[in-house]
């Protein structure tokens, strides 16, 4: 599905070319003696990603002055990923380079390839959930670069305020809530299914729902021994999409609308609600100025109140490879050591503002970031929060998107949808060689 493609573009942080880093980060890639050390660092060519790259390493140095750090970049992509693959297994990496977490990590056979940073004292202040996402085998291998984000609500406060409407906390609030939304002349909730892949997020956004009622699907879903179609929680999502459908709680135009036209009708009020990726906050803005603290941000709501919570995607890491040695691994660790701190935080917030929280405890959130990116914090603070399917899964299924528009258009029933989308991942198993399919 292209969800983490996307997710991967909008999380992304860091220098376009060399020419644009900074002084301290020109040094070369060999130790320079007098008790200096060089560095060299690489990252995707994004612009975002380069210029959070390079505040990083002119505020590290700054403070470290014997120490240097010169900035390469590298395709996004899969040319990028093959980069980082094909050096990491010649012996010809970087001494630090950043990279996604999760499924591609795991990928990088992290044991072999990476150094272990689990006994450094700043791993104790990750956020739980971006650890689990770096971690293989009990061993902890990066430090944080760049934001959580959330498959999550974003909802128009005024909206909201007029009718005199809590956040739903259930998925029965949710639909009571519609119920108003509607009478008072508003779409409820917004879709664009011109844009097939924002279809998913009732499902995708639902995981956290759907550990809470089983903290091990997966672990079974990945075995094969739990399905969308049989377990309830999983099921949910894709009723929901019915539900909404089938009570005209959508805006007329879902088929063909597309996400620019979700994010204006939020902006503007047409409509109250929209499932969606949290890091769209950013384009939302831009395109519609002075919505910054309109639009709120809540998490998809079950059936339990007390275990509400958000689902979310990881950030970036920052690993070192396992040829980084002696004098250069010390200044290495120094380094993530520096990333991972309210420092840190603070040097990539004043590259590019925040799009989500940080996964390091003590990183606090600017006072200008907008509304909907306190309203997640609140539910990072509270421990009230789950990772995205695919960073505990890499079972995944390419049809999703069109699946989930076929629901939410009313063309298929829900447990139709799920059953046929329990076969799409069957072929992605197979092709993973995975046990149990």
């Amino acid at each position: 599905m292209r969800t983490r493609q996307i997710a991967t573009a909008l999380l992304a942080t860091g220098c376009l070319a060399l020419a644009g880093c900074s002084a301290g980060s020109l040094g070369s890639s060999d130790d320079e003696g007098d008790g200096k050390v060089a560095l060299s660092f690489l990252v995707d060519n994004q612009q975002e990603t380069v210029k959070t790259a390079n505040q990083m390493v002119k505020d590290f140095t700054a403070k470290n002055p014997n120490i240097t750090v010169n900035v390469e970049t590298r395709p996004q992509g899969t040319d990028g990923d093959n980069i980082v693959k094909t050096r990491l297994s010649t012996g010809d990496m970087t001494d630090l380079f950043a990279y996604n977490t999760g499924s591609l990590f795991q990928a990088l056979a992290p044991e072999k390839n990476l150094v272990a940073v689990g006994e450094e004292a700043w791993v104790g202040q990750l956020d739980k959930n971006f650890a689990t996402t770096v971690t293989a085998n009990g061993k902890v291998y990066a430090a944080p670069m760049g934001n959580f984000m959330a498959g999550a609500i974003l909802y128009n406060r005024d909206v909201f305020s007029k009718l005199g409407l809590q956040v739903p906390k259930t998925w029965a609030e949710f639909m009571a809530n519609n119920a108003k939304i509607k009478a008072g002349g508003t779409d409820p909730v917004i879709q664009t299914y011109g844009e097939t892949w924002t279809s998913q997020l009732f499902v995708l956004g639902d995981f956290h729902n759907v550990l809470a009622a089983d903290a091990q699907f997966a672990d079974k879903y990945t075995k094969n021994q739990a399905k969308y179609a049989t377990t309830p929680a999983a099921l949910a999502g894709f009723q929901h999409l019915q539900e909404v459908h089938d009570a005209g709680y959508a805006n007329k135009d879902f088929a063909s609308a597309k996400l620019t036209d979700g994010l204006r009708y939020l902006a503007e009020g047409k409509g109250a609600q929209y499932p969606i990726l949290s890091a769209l906050l950013s384009q939302l803005i831009v395109d519609n100025p002075g919505s910054e603290n309109k639009i709120g941000l809540y998490a998809i709501p079950g059936t339990d109140a007390a275990k509400n919570g958000l689902t979310v995607w990881s950030s970036g890491g920052v690993y070192i490879p396992s040829t980084t040695t002696g004098a250069k691994l010390d200044a290495a660790k120094k380094f993530l050591a520096f990333v991972a701190s309210p420092e840190g935080c603070a040097s990539q917030a004043a590259a590019s503002p925040p799009t989500g929280p940080y996964a390091v405890k003590g990183c606090t959130l600017p006072p200008s970031v907008p509304q909907a990116v306190k309203d997640m914090q609140t539910y990072i603070d509270s421990g009230a929060s789950s990772l995205a399917l695919e960073f505990l899964s890499p079972v995944k299924g390419p049809a999703l998107e069109q699946i989930c528009v076929e629901v939410g258009s009313g063309i298929r029933k829900a447990d139709a949808g799920a059953k046929l989308y329990d076969e799409d991942v069957k072929k992605q198993a197979q092709q993973l060689g995975l046990e149990g399919w």
